[in-house]
């Protein structure tokens, strides 16, 4: 379990820090009021420099989203209580970023973030770029969200093992040592 959680963990958090990368453009057509051209143009000339980055990156990042889903689904398929509801919760979450991300943010970015329009300072922002921009924000939280809750989903499970143990004082013993197996009880002759 251990190994598991650590690489769940691990990438996942990798995952979830990639998008808060994304910050310098989300922040600002976000939770910046009223959002205006400029924040629109600064978010979209960075969506459009990520659309440039090497393709490699990209398959990186398929990597590391194919370990983290590996490892949930291969915790889960031990069946116990504690794989079904947290792991389930888990696959459940990370199966959403996961679609949100391949149906909606890569062909969202790729079709309308390649080539942008030249502008000039103060040049009001294209129309049909606006939604776009508007909506990657949008998914990056979704995103994000989603992420944020396997991680608390993760320690939540660690929280429940522990306290679990906590009835039985050897618990943490047995379960780093592995089953038990009963003592054989010596033959005594018969007199």
């Amino acid at each position: 379990m251990g190994v598991r959680a650590s690489i769940v963990v691990c990438t996942t958090s990798f995952l979830l820090g990639s998008l808060f990368t994304h910050w310098i453009a989300d922040s600002l057509t976000l939770w910046k009021s009223p959002v205006t051209d400029e924040h629109l143009w600064t978010a979209a000339l960075y969506y459009s420099i990520l659309t440039k980055a090497p393709i490699e990156l990209l398959y990186v990042l398929f990597a590391i989203v194919a370990l983290g889903g590996t490892t949930i689904f291969w915790s889960f398929r031990e069946g116990e209580a504690g794989n079904l509801m947290f792991d389930g919760g888990s696959i459940v979450l990370y199966g959403t970023t996961v679609l949100m991300y391949l149906y909606s943010v890569i062909p969202n970015v790729v079709a309308k973030f390649s080539s942008l329009p030249h502008y000039q300072i103060n040049e009001p922002f294209p129309r049909l770029l606006r939604s776009s921009t508007l909506d990657l924000a949008s998914n990056h939280l979704i995103c994000s969200v989603a992420l944020t809750g396997i991680l608390i989903l993760q320690a939540g499970r660690w929280w429940a093992e522990l306290s679990d143990g906590d009835d039985d004082p050897t618990y943490l013993q047995e379960k780093s040592e592995g089953p038990s197996t009963p003592a054989e009880e010596p033959i005594s002759q018969p007199q």
